[in-house]
């Protein structure tokens, strides 16, 4: 299982504390511009790259409607991470990006 957050609390969160974003997007797609911080990790890359992630950390993943973080939050949670999927994406970002 995971959690959902709405772009509005996760603009407000971001702006309060340090956490783990997890990108899903595909490499051009994140080059475009992307939050601060986050990492990419191409859904594509699943689940080969997330043997990397560190299992005792939460982390937020996005994309950009919020489908391919929902499967990336699906998969993770089968491997007992802590996730939450951001709906809406970067498409309903409205902060900075680098």
């Amino acid at each position: 299982m995971y959690q959902t957050m709405m772009i509005p609390e996760f603009e407000q969160l971001v702006k309060q504390e340090s956490i783990n974003i997890l990108d899903v997007r595909e490499l051009n797609e994140f080059q475009s511009g992307h939050i601060e911080g986050a990492v990419n990790l191409p859904l594509s890359g699943f689940p080969e790259a997330a043997e990397e992630l560190d299992q005792t950390k939460e982390y937020h993943i996005i994309c950009h409607s919020g489908s391919r973080s929902q499967m990336a939050c699906d998969f993770l949670g089968s491997k007992g991470f802590t996730t939450t999927n951001i709906m809406g994406g970067m498409s309903a970002w409205r902060g900075a990006v680098v």
